[in-house]
C-alpha cells in the first residue's frame, strides 16, 4: 500500500530531527511517506553551520537525511516559482524566496505541505491552491 506524501517545511523537519514535533501536526503525518525540498536541505545546512551545531546534533541531520527523499529544484519547479513570484508582485505582496521555492516544489508534484507557518503561506493556499497540513 502506498502511502500518502508529503513535504515538509523545515520548521517541521527541524523537530522532527530533533525528536520534538508533538500534537495533532505530528497524528497528521502517521502513515504518510515524508519527502523535503532542496531549499529544506540547504536551510539545514546552513542553521548547522551558522548556529556552529556539533557533531551529536550534526550525526542526527546526517542519519535522518539519509532516510528522506528530497525533491529537486528542476525546471518544472522553476517555471512554478517564477509564475508565483510574478503574481506575488502583481498582487503587491512579494513572498520570501525560500517559502516561494518550496511552494513551487509542492504545487508541481501536486504534494501538501506540513507547516507550522501557515502564515508564510497562506497566500498560496489563497491563490495557487497550495494545500497545508498544519497543526
Amino acid at each position: 500500500m502506498n502511502k500518502p506524501p508529503v513535504i515538509l517545511d523545515t520548521d517541521v523537519s527541524s523537530l522532527i530531527i530533533k525528536q520534538r514535533l508533538t500534537g495533532s501536526l505530528a497524528t497528521r503525518l502517521i502513515g504518510t511517506q515524508p519527502f523535503i525540498t532542496f531549499v529544506t536541505l540547504g536551510e539545514l545546512t546552513k542553521w548547522a553551520e551558522v548556529r556552529s551545531w556539533g557533531a551529536r546534533s550534526r550525526g542526527a541531520v546526517t542519519a535522518w537525511l539519509a532516510v528522506i527523499p528530497i525533491l529537486p529544484g528542476d525546471e518544472d519547479v522553476a517555471v512554478i516559482w517564477g509564475k508565483l513570484s510574478a503574481a506575488a508582485m502583481l498582487r503587491g505582496r512579494p513572498r520570501p524566496m525560500n517559502d516561494m521555492w518550496i511552494a513551487a516544489v509542492c504545487l508541481t508534484h501536486g504534494f501538501p505541505l506540513a507547516t507550522l507557518n501557515v502564515k508564510d503561506f497562506e497566500d498560496f493556499v489563497i491563490h495557487h491552491g497550495l494545500r497545508l497540513i498544519t497543526a
